[in-house]
């Protein structure tokens, strides 16, 4: 498929010392004046390029400018050829890079709608099935997914279709428009705006807030964007209800989906896993989230609240209400990434302290109120190694605690590493965990002992 000329913001990195020499001095001043009119060309190439998709970005090492420390004639060099191939320099003279597909003509017309998508195997062994263990473990088939992205004039496309053994389910289908420099709205099934964006871990098997609904989590409404401007970003959506068309959407199993969402109370006869007797649905939810973005010498870090509050119905009238909040914090070091994220959560229903939610064909409960607490930290270490051009190493940590229903703890630690080479990007993951789906437990479970999975998912990208 076409691959379209992008314009990336790419990561600090300090040169080494402040040039000591009187003529690297000249060629620095020399260079800056060079970046100067080239930033005037880049105003005018941002507003003809459309902002890439995350797969599309490409990361080249930068140069910053202003250091005190000495650069060496090398350096000075290494600079001019970034700036001569790809690109120029913002207002704090940060080289901003150009990356341009090899060998890809640049396309007469930037309309058009790109076809990708994946195929993902998995491969598990688990201390909670004998089966699983006496077989060495089980390798099947995960997803394949078909993603459109692109547009037509003014207006963006985004969507993703997942098709598993058990189910098909669409993950996202929005339109896009940006009616001022700084805005945009989108419309459709687009992701709820909540906590750490747009990932709250770095492991395949998200935290253990994805199964709260909590992470990830994508609706039916209207959303706008503010991008990062005066070091501060604003998300501002209205769901008018979850991706199935709520209480009584017309589809076959209300589990049929990618994203987790409340599908019932639990009354006393109902098992955890079961159909809910008394069907919810979440409608009318207004959510926000504020990030405000600082650096410090080499630390880029991102603060931020979420909010979010809605109804529920159970299909002839209003049955309760619900809300979350949460309070973030993301920042990068060199190649070093930080997540922390501490979350609490509401849904208030009569008579009922523990909530049916469904996801992958699943049905699961989960305590009517909680709290929420997740650390991650991840390393990212970039390589030339054959086709392998990346490996990040992470640990995940997520603990579910303070729950209404007064069972266990839920919690989950994941550590592994993923590899991105050429198309494939494989996740290893070692998981410990108490009273976490799809881990050998559920968020209602009440287990005091730790369950271990071993998992390689292997995605091949397109």
């Amino acid at each position: 498929m076409a691959i379209r000329t992008s314009l990336a913001l790419s990561i600090l990195l300090l040169c080494s010392p402040a040039i000591a020499q009187q003529t690297q001095d000249h060629d620095l001043t020399e260079l800056k004046q060079q970046l100067e009119l080239l930033k005037q060309q880049v105003a005018i190439l941002e507003q003809k390029l459309q902002a890439p998709s995350k797969q599309q970005v490409k990361t080249i090492k930068v140069l910053s400018l202003d250091s005190d420390d000495t650069s060496s004639a090398s350096q000075l060099a290494e600079i001019e050829q970034i700036i001569a191939e790809h690109g120029a320099a913002d207002q704090n003279n940060t080289l901003i890079i150009q990356t341009v597909a090899a060998d890809t003509p640049e396309p007469e017309s930037t309309d058009g709608i790109n076809l990708g998508g994946a195929i993902r195997t998995n491969y598990s062994h688990t201390s909670y099935s004998d089966g699983n263990k006496n077989r060495g473990g089980d390798f099947a088939f995960d997803i394949f997914r078909l993603n459109l992205n692109g547009s037509v004039g003014d207006v963006t496309l985004n969507a993703e279709i997942r098709f598993f053994d058990y189910m098909t389910a669409v993950k996202s289908a929005y339109v896009g428009y940006g009616f001022s420099d700084n805005w945009q709205v989108l419309a459709g099934i687009t992701q709820v705006p909540f906590g750490n964006w747009p990932y709250n871990s770095h492991n395949y098997f998200f935290s253990s807030n994805y199964y709260l609904g909590l992470e990830d989590d994508y609706d039916l409404g209207i959303m706008f964007k503010r991008a990062i401007a005066d070091n501060w970003q604003l998300d501002l959506g209205f769901f008018k209800n979850d991706e199935l068309g709520g209480v009584d959407g017309y589809v076959g199993s209300r589990s049929d989906r990618y994203s987790y969402d409340i599908v019932g109370s639990r009354l006393p006869a109902d098992g955890i896993y079961d159909d809910p007797a008394q069907p919810l649905g979440e409608y009318n939810t207004f959510s926000g989230r504020f990030g405000y973005h600082f650096s410090h010498n080499d630390i880029n870090t991102e603060v931020g609240v979420s909010g979010l509050a809605g109804g529920l119905h159970d299909g002839t009238r209003r049955a309760g209400d619900y809300y979350a909040w949460a309070a973030h914090l993301n920042s990068t070091y060199d190649r070093w990434n930080l997540q922390l994220q501490y979350t609490q959560y509401k849904y208030q229903v009569d008579n009922s302290n523990s909530i049916a939610v469904g996801a992958y064909a699943f049905y699961d409960s989960i305590a009517a109120e909680a709290t929420s607490a997740t650390a991650n930290i991840a390393y990212s270490l970039p390589l030339a190694w054959g086709p392998v051009s990346g490996i990040q190493f992470y640990n995940d940590f997520s603990l579910i605690y303070d729950k209404s229903d007064n069972t266990a703890n839920t919690m989950m630690n994941v550590t592994g590493f993923s590899v991105a080479a050429g198309g494939l990007f494989t996740y290893f993951d070692l998981v410990h965990a108490r009273n976490q789906p799809f881990v050998g437990g559920s968020m209602a479970g009440d287990d005091s002992e730790t369950e271990r999975r071993f998992n390689i998912n292997i995605g091949y990208y397109f």
